[in-house]
């Protein structure tokens, strides 16, 4: 289990390098991982959250890994978002081409949105339940976007009480020749464990080419 270190950290401090101060992420929250590295180029996970929803950042890194990741909650307005990621990018090794967003319902939304209109400073993009911003012309960089792997969990339930638009969403993708993977919860969905178990194994297999159960720092 994660410690607190601040008020505005969790995790394991980095050993090897000097104190962060206390002060150091603003309003944003960063979650450091276990066994931390100053050698290895981590993948870092933007959460952006729905101001409707809790939202624990140390509970959802238990549950996905406390090992693969650094993690940062910025604030909801877009320069924090940018703010944050400079900061944690300045302090910790982080991987330059390994940014990923993830989202928790209108999270979600906001990721799809922000990785289509800034597909040069993200690998790629994870929504929790969030629908993509359908006719709002976020393909307009498509060349870039069609390399990117984008993945939507959705519980059932809310598939069926929006078929018309996850319909469209299907279709759109299909027609612009973009990637994206979609996972389909009966049971769980949003922050539950099975859910966020699957978006690690995903982005483990993008990152590495392989299984999570293959990759170096293993899955916790």
């Amino acid at each position: 289990m994660s410690r607190r270190l601040s008020s505005q950290v969790v995790g394991k401090a980095p050993s090897s390098r000097r104190r962060l101060p206390a002060d150091w992420t603003g309003d944003a929250r960063v979650f450091v991982p276990q066994g931390y590295e100053p050698g290895y180029d981590y993948p870092l996970l933007v959460w952006l959250t729905d101001p409707g929803k809790q939202f624990d950042l140390g509970r959802a890194m238990v549950r996905l890994s406390l090992r693969n990741y650094v993690a940062v909650q910025p604030a909801r307005d877009g320069a924090a978002i940018w703010r944050a990621i400079d900061k944690v990018r300045d302090r910790l090794s982080i991987h330059p081409r390994r940014v990923w967003l993830v989202g928790q319902a209108a999270g979600g939304t906001e990721a799809f949105r922000l990785v289509c209109r800034h597909p040069e400073a993200f690998a790629g993009a994870v929504s929790l339940g969030g629908p993509f911003p359908l006719d709002e012309g976020v393909f307009g960089r498509l060349a870039e976007i069609r390399r990117l792997p984008l993945l939507w969990c959705r519980r059932a339930v809310d598939v069926a009480a929006d078929a018309s638009g996850f319909d469209r969403t299907l279709r759109l993708f299909h027609a612009a020749g973009a990637t994206l993977a979609v996972r389909i919860y009966q049971r769980g969905g949003g922050l539950s464990r099975p859910t966020l178990r699957d978006v690690n194994k995903w982005l483990m297999d993008e990152l590495c080419g392989a299984t999570a159960d293959l990759q170096p720092h293993g899955a916790v």
